[in-house]
């Protein structure tokens, strides 16, 4: 159990480690085509957690960190989306100008 935990805590810091130093290098131009992947994967990460909610072993701890995974990926989810769309939109053609 206890070496179980330190797993997933080393899985966890090494998660954040990675993201950073990929995110940082990223060039500007591909943001908004990352933007749209990372909200994919936030998308499956909903999932992840509404099967993490519905552990048995735990179900108070799970239910409270599957509810918190629930939230902070929906609020990535839906953000992303917007700012992916407003980037777009920034790119659209005006109709009325020539």
């Amino acid at each position: 159990m206890q070496l179980d935990l330190l797993y997933l805590l080393f899985t966890f810091v090494l998660a954040i480690f990675l993201g950073f130093e990929l995110i940082s290098k990223v060039p500007s131009q591909l943001h908004t085509p990352l933007m749209s992947g990372a909200n994919a994967i936030s998308g499956i990460t909903i999932v992840g957690a509404l099967i993490a909610a519905g552990n048995v072993e735990n179900p108070a701890i799970a239910t409270f960190l599957g509810f918190v995974a629930v939230v902070c990926a929906s609020i990535n989810v839906t953000g992303g989306y917007l700012v992916t769309d407003r980037m777009l939109a920034m790119f659209k053609s005006k109709s009325g100008k020539k």
